[in-house]
């Protein structure tokens, strides 16, 4: 776990170093104040369309933070060619896997840790409102949904050599999920047979990303989500994860280093 912590402790360092995370809470907290000025009258609409704005702004920065951060780890390994020294330590392959996850992982907490508390000083300030435990509920269900992300682009990131194609493949992925993953029973029904059962067979092998979206619920302040909802929820996401990088530890250990 030293070594693991260790690893992961490199790439908390990076995300502070670069200049990713900077340029998107700027853009997020400027475009967020920008729209907020508009408010006349305490509308109560006008403050639930900001908030909607900025839930979108933090879920689209914490993605591009989340696949970004995670598509570069491996194959700066190998292009600076540390990978060498690292496995010579020794440290095992499982654990640089284990330690890129955890880094990439806790850095994305932090990052939604910042954005989250800019949220609810806004959200607060204008609705004279202050329901910690939903926001808490979002934040924790997002950063459980990031864990997928990570797990699933370090696998890509074994399999496409090339960050930038590992990135477009993996956002793209992630926002077809988002977008169109609840969706795929519903057009299973309208298939013939076997197309039915090969979509009805995504549908049940994709991660369902969609399920820890629950910015509609901060939006229109519904009640909290059931705790064991939650639980239940983060099992999925670690079980998904679990899996996930398993099959990048199955790839890694028998990749070969000079590629």
């Amino acid at each position: 776990m030293n070594t693991i912590f260790a690893l992961a402790n490199v790439v908390i360092k990076e995300l502070y170093r670069r200049k990713d995370f900077y340029v998107l809470f700027v853009l997020t907290a400027v475009l967020t104040l920008l729209l907020g000025s508009v408010s006349f009258f305490q509308d109560i609409k006008v403050v639930r369309y900001v908030k909607e704005i900025a839930l979108l702004l933090i879920w689209i920065s914490a993605l591009v933070i989340a696949i970004a951060t995670t598509a570069r780890q491996l194959p700066a390994e190998r292009e600076h060619r540390t990978i060498f020294p690292l496995l010579a330590k020794p440290v095992t392959r499982g654990q640089v896997i284990l330690g890129k996850f955890v880094g990439c992982w806790l850095a994305c907490g932090l990052a939604l840790v910042v954005f989250y508390l800019f949220f609810g000083v806004v959200s607060g300030s204008r609705e004279h409102s202050w329901p910690v435990l939903n926001w808490l509920q979002a934040f924790w269900l997002q950063w459980s949904m990031l864990g997928i992300v990570v797990a699933l682009v370090l696998l890509g990131s074994i399999v496409f050599t090339a960050p930038s194609s590992n990135a477009t493949i993996c956002f793209i992925l992630v926002l077809g999920i988002l977008l169109l993953g609840r969706h795929l029973n519903q057009v299973a029904l309208q298939q013939p047979e076997p197309l039915r059962s090969v979509v009805y067979g995504l549908y049940f092998f994709i991660p369902h990303l969609e399920w820890y979206d629950v910015r509609d619920l901060i939006i229109y302040d519904h009640q909290l989500i059931g705790w064991g909802d939650c639980a239940l929820a983060s099992l999925y996401a670690g079980i998904y994860a679990a899996l996930l990088l398993f099959g990048a530890w199955l790839l890694f250990r028998r990749k070969p280093l000079h590629l």
